[in-house]
């Protein structure tokens, strides 16, 4: 069960707010301070990329963004509802160079901010997962 579950619908001006909470409950779990831009950064990008996924393939369904933390790491899932789109663009797209570029171009910004993360594939979407390694205090 996550630490936090976000949901929002798929509107650009939501990012924003999922990046702040996602900053706020990574600090709570210990991420080193000069890790944050990252996880904001990084939050961001997989987001951004959840609503466009969304909005051009008209699904109505919300991101989700799952936070979890235990006494070793901080991990992120964002979630989109868009099958076949883990290792880029919309599945409608797929002859749209530039929707496909786009989507690869978020997910090596992600892979240049984050060392550890995945990119999943599944029957109902994607699903970005990034994780970070928390400090004892």
């Amino acid at each position: 069960m996550p630490t936090v579950e976000l949901l929002f619908s798929a509107q650009p001006e939501h990012v924003r707010t999922a990046r702040l909470v996602a900053a706020q409950v990574a600090r709570r779990a210990g991420v080193d301070e000069a890790s944050l831009d990252e996880v904001r950064l990084a939050v961001g990008e997989a987001c951004s990329r959840a609503v466009g996924l969304h909005r051009n393939n008209g699904v109505e369904q919300p991101v989700r963004v799952l936070l979890n933390e235990d006494e070793k790491k901080f991990s992120i899932e964002v979630v989109d509802e868009v099958p076949g789109t883990a290792a880029g663009g919309s599945p409608d797209a797929a002859e749209d160079s530039a929707a496909e570029d786009e989507g690869e171009m978020g997910l090596a910004v992600i892979s240049g901010l984050v060392d550890d993360v995945e990119v999943i594939e599944g029957d109902r979407g994607g699903v970005i997962r990034m994780t970070w390694p928390t400090v004892s205090v």
